[in-house]
């Protein structure tokens, strides 16, 4: 049996269970939080989040790309979040290459480049600031003040906040 044929079953369990409360999509906590995919960062455990109370939006390395704008127009535009929590984390994959090297490599196998940036970095805390700059400066985005960024320690599971 495969891994989704193994998460296919555990909803099939859920939905005997589950209730819908006819939950608004719309965040009790009128948040957004930018998170990596890292499976070592619980983010629901780690904010204390309850169903309903916040937009998750989790990639690589929990960056601000294109992507993530779009969503965080949406999720301020039409579903009323007001702030945005940005989270990277200690010991990163993002941080143990080069978009130029893994592009090579990525060409090398498949004969193509990916059409896009992969978002590697060096510095944690000067992600996150750069991320925090991408959102305030994100002129399409009506709520801009209440951006925070943070360094999750996937050891102690504390938050630090980034200056």
């Amino acid at each position: 049996m495969r891994a989704t044929d193994d998460l296919l079953q555990n909803n099939r369990r859920y939905t005997v269970t589950h209730v819908n409360p006819e939950m608004s999509p719309r965040p009790s906590l009128g948040v957004a939080v930018v998170v990596c995919m890292d499976v070592r960062v619980d983010v629901t455990a780690a904010l204390g989040l309850q169903p309903g109370a916040a937009h998750v939006l989790r990639n690589a390395g929990g960056i601000v790309t294109d992507d993530v704008l779009r969503s965080l127009l949406i999720s301020q535009r039409l579903l009323g979040t007001r702030e945005v929590m940005l989270i990277h984390h200690t010991r990163c994959g993002m941080l143990d290459f080069s978009d130029e090297e893994l592009a090579d490599a990525v060409e090398r196998d498949s004969g193509v480049r990916p059409p896009f940036a992969l978002g590697a970095f060096r510095d944690l805390d000067e992600d996150v600031r750069r991320g925090i700059r991408a959102v305030t400066e994100a002129a399409f985005l009506p709520h801009r003040d209440g951006v925070r960024g943070f360094v999750y320690d996937v050891a102690t599971a504390r938050l630090r906040e980034v200056a």
